[in-house]
């Protein structure tokens, strides 16, 4: 199924410590057209809370929102997210209550203690030199950890997808997922998921709107394979890459950093392929991956 949207939203996340991050930045592009816009930030950065309080109370109507972190864990694989743990849920939905409750003590939406917890830290990674024992799946070929069947298929796109069950390193998304899980517990009822609730009619009284799980290096990749920069430094980069979408420039010049070029890139797009049925119906996604495991929008 595929609708029109009044507003494309891209993300950056971050699931660092602390209360305002440098990491999250928010763009918008317009259906209607024109270059995609940075939301101006607080002093000191956004918070985790900011931004569910704007996705919740202060979203254009009819928006379509792209958030770059994984939106479920691995459970196709094993048939569970935690196998061998009698608390580990059936759906995802009930996954993000679970980390919600267990790190309600955690201020900013922080996720500390799921990811120490005495059950669900054997599931992760946690260190070089530090692995749960339940990290790797019995007879596991590589020590990448495991993956949900939308990484599968972002890899066959040529992305490079980290486990969501990974805590190290740079690429790492595991804090990022862990900490958005919170946040989708908490819009439950205001802003329906992809591909975990069913696309709204924009007729309704919420305005229609949708949040779906992105992947920047996807845009990325893409918009690179069509003849766009793949490393975007300055404005000048950016708008080579833009220019390729068929978005207009963004007014602004000098050096761009990782999550603001991300954020507008994304954005644009967004508006590019939302139309695209394909990327509402990819092969491998079942209903019950969809209640489970959800996926990344785009992802083929």
């Amino acid at each position: 199924m595929t609708r029109d949207w009044d507003h494309f939203v891209a993300i950056d996340w971050s699931g660092a410590k602390g209360e305002r991050h440098k990491g999250i930045a928010i763009a918008i592009a317009e259906a209607k057209g024109g270059a995609p816009v940075l939301v101006e930030p607080p002093r000191g950065g956004f918070s985790r809370n900011d931004v569910l309080e704007i996705l919740r109370d202060d979203l254009p109507a009819n928006s379509l929102v792209g958030l770059d972190l994984g939106i479920s864990l691995p459970f196709n694989d094993a048939g569970a997210f935690f196998p061998g743990w009698d608390a580990s849920p059936k759906s995802a939905k009930r996954l993000w209550a679970l980390i919600d409750d267990i790190c309600d003590g955690d201020p900013h939406l922080g996720a500390h203690s799921f990811v120490e917890h005495p059950q669900a830290s054997r599931y992760f990674r946690h260190g070089k030199d530090r692995m749960g024992d339940k990290f790797l799946l019995p007879g596991a070929v590589t020590r990448e950890g495991r993956f949900r069947e939308a990484e599968t298929a972002q890899r066959a796109q040529k992305c490079r997808p980290v486990s969501n069950f990974n805590l190290v390193g740079a690429a790492q998304v595991g804090k990022s997922s862990l900490t958005g899980m919170r946040m989708l517990h908490r819009l439950q009822g205001h802003l329906p998921v992809w591909p975990v609730d069913p696309i709204p009619d924009k007729r309704l009284k919420q305005g229609g709107s949708m949040l779906v799980e992105i992947y920047t290096g996807l845009a990325s990749k893409e918009t690179a394979a069509l003849g766009g920069r793949t490393k975007l430094l300055t404005y000048a980069d950016l708008n080579a890459a833009l220019e390729v979408l068929d978005c207009p420039a963004v007014d602004r010049i000098g050096e761009v950093d990782d999550h603001s070029s991300d954020a507008l890139l994304t954005a644009a797009w967004l508006r590019r392929v939302a139309p695209e049925k394909r990327r509402w119906e990819p092969k491998c996604l079942t209903a019950q991956i969809a209640y489970t495991e959800g996926w990344t929008f785009g992802a083929l």
